[in-house]
């Protein structure tokens, strides 16, 4: 990995750096993976080293209120679209706000950020500018990934939050290897636990997710009515909001279901749901380091996840969890019967998926690692 590249033992010999201005950028704060782990990040830098700024184009919402209330600035770049001169505008606030902060690290945390701030801070001579990339590209359009490969290059390095990107951008875009760097997700372990957590009957199947095209949560509900067939008293409980929201509840209705299925809506309060949830499902065709399937596994959840992207790296087969290819209904459904049907196995899996991910996935981990990152790069910055 290129972590070993860019730290070394000398690592130590920077401990001095002190106050060092960090502006950390996503398009909007609101209720998604990314900018909770740049919120939680941000609030966890070490204050004595490093001074957090956040940076985004949309300020409203939850994050940004957690993380004013922390004390950690939050500033807007009202950037409405990049072929608007709503971007030209939002280019000369960050200039003033990189002048005006001293500003020595420009971290961009999602696509939107990378495209417009990478670019723009390297042009206004940002010391150390550092892009991110935590999802598959073929997410995006053909446009927007010929530009993050421009990205690519004038970025000091770009982190990944997980192994799987790291291969993706490395044998598909050809980013080298040593301008990558690993940072895995942190959750917060006091928030996401078993504590309170109930025996329940019946047992209760789900997830909490964006419900997009490519969380494949209509394999789920093909699943669970496979699985619901020989065993009508379990129960399904899906949390979430999104585009595909429509077609799955038809889905639901056309299965004969519906009794059987509860669709929340997105909520904050995302761990008392996964405390609700016996056995967590994620069923993506594409995932990167999944924050919902790290939160249910530390939440005490026996997971089964297809493999793929850093599924993985999280749930080791027949250790932490049960995997099963994406989009196959009935690979899914007979790890479903499996975990219903027996109890240990089902305790098992909840209890070393916890510890798995309490011991290695922590929020202070993940902040202490970023820290090692930003203090590599300032220090071979000069």
């Amino acid at each position: 990995m290129g972590a070993g590249n860019l730290i070394g033992d000398n690592l130590k010999n920077h401990s001095h750096l002190q106050n060092v201005p960090v502006l950390m950028l996503v398009r909007a704060l609101g209720l998604g993976g990314t900018e909770r782990q740049l919120t939680e990040l941000a609030k966890h830098l070490d204050p004595l080293r490093f001074r957090a700024h956040v940076g985004c184009f949309h300020s409203d919402g939850m994050r940004g209120d957690e993380l004013r209330q922390a004390g950690v600035p939050v500033v807007r770049f009202p950037v409405r679209s990049f072929a608007s001169p709503s971007a030209v505008y939002g280019a000369f606030a960050l200039r003033k706000y990189l002048q005006k902060n001293r500003i020595r690290v420009v971290h961009a945390f999602d696509v939107p950020m990378n495209l417009f701030a990478v670019p723009a801070a390297r042009f206004f001579g940002t010391e150390v500018v550092v892009a991110s990339q935590r999802a598959y590209r073929d997410l995006v359009g053909p446009a927007y990934r010929l530009l993050l490969s421009l990205c690519d290059r004038l970025a000091a390095t770009t982190i990944v939050n997980c192994r799987a990107i790291e291969e993706h951008l490395v044998n598909d875009y050809h980013v080298r290897r040593d301008k990558i760097q690993l940072c895995y997700n942190g959750i917060d372990i006091a928030e996401f636990s078993p504590d309170g957590r109930s025996r329940r009957n019946p047992i209760v199947i789900g997830g909490v997710y964006a419900l997009r095209p490519e969380k494949s949560i209509e394999t789920l509900i093909d699943a669970f009515a496979l699985v619901r067939a020989g065993r009508p008293q379990i129960r399904l409980h899906i949390t979430g909001s999104g585009s595909a929201e429509k077609s799955l509840r038809e889905r639901i209705a056309a299965l004969g279901i519906g009794e059987s299925v509860l669709l929340n809506p997105a909520c904050a309060d995302v761990a008392r749901r996964m405390r609700e949830i016996d056995i967590f499902v994620l069923p993506s065709v594409s995932e990167a380091l999944s924050n919902s399937l790290m939160e249910a596994m530390a939440s005490g959840c026996a997971v089964t996840a297809s493999c793929v992207g850093g599924n993985p790296e999280l749930v080791a087969e027949g250790e932490t969890g049960l995997l099963f290819k994406p989009g196959d209904v009935a690979g899914l459904a007979r790890n479903l019967e499996r975990l219903v049907d027996d109890e240990k196995l089902r305790e098992r899996l909840a209890a070393q998926g916890t510890e798995f991910i309490r011991t290695r996935f922590s929020i202070p981990a993940a902040a202490a690692r970023m820290e090692e990152i930003y203090t590599a790069l300032v220090a071979k910055s000069g």
